[in-house]
């Protein structure tokens, strides 16, 4: 795979994951009370091929590093290991989500029923992600493949994920913006990632077409 290809496989990943993620982050808030399994479902899957894309982002990521700068290869092996960590511990709480859904005899809300997977996508899944964000930041910043902001915006976004890590300790009231499961927790950060992927899917792919020549590096915008 050269640089181009890594550029393109990787904008691309991350523009079809931050579409389905923000798809499905407004599914969560069309019902009060349970919601009916459909929809519970049809966000599930959202979510699912979300992550399926997060995965092949996180490895074309990798890839895109190695051939910028091979001495940081190990940074984007990091992002890669984080992120993949993360989309895991994600889908094993939409398993058990969906699982329990199927199985009740009448609607429920997972996020406050299925007690155990509002950890799982709520502290756990804000500390890789935090992980993540800040080995991608400092890839991008050290190898400079990329402008700037993106390297800003993901150290930005690592710390206020850090700040949500402590939220085990507030309950699981999904109303409440500081709960394990409360939707700052979880919804406007699964939103503000979703958004921010979007920007960096763009413009990852936008740089394929704006390469610098061999052997000179991309000016930093």
């Amino acid at each position: 795979m050269n640089e181009t290809i890594a550029r393109r496989l990787t904008g691309l990943a991350g523009i079809a994951a931050a579409a389905a993620l923000i798809a499905e982050v407004p599914l969560y808030f069309i019902y009060s009370g349970p919601p009916p399994d459909a929809n519970v479902l049809a966000r599930l899957l959202i979510g699912i091929v979300a992550l399926a894309f997060l995965i092949v982002f996180v490895t074309a990521f990798r890839e895109l590093v190695k051939r910028v700068n091979p001495a940081y290869e190990w940074v984007g092996t990091m992002a890669f290991a984080t992120g993949l960590v993360y989309a895991t511990i994600t889908l094993v709480s939409s398993g058990l989500e969906a699982g329990a859904v199927i199985a009740a005899d009448h609607a429920i809300d997972p996020t406050i029923t299925v007690s155990g997977t509002y950890i799982l996508y709520g502290s756990i899944g804000r500390m890789m992600l935090a992980l993540f964000l800040a080995a991608l930041g400092y890839g991008i910043s050290r190898t400079t493949l990329l402008p700037r902001w993106t390297a800003r915006s993901a150290y930005v976004l690592a710390g206020v994920n850090l700040a949500f890590v402590p939220s085990l300790f507030f309950g699981n009231d999904p109303a409440h913006f500081y709960a394990a499961n409360g939707w700052g927790t979880t919804a406007l950060m699964g939103a503000i990632l979703s958004y921010w992927m979007l920007a960096l899917g763009i413009s990852t792919y936008r740089s394929a077409t704006r390469r610098a020549p061999a052997g000179c590096r991309i000016p930093r915008t």
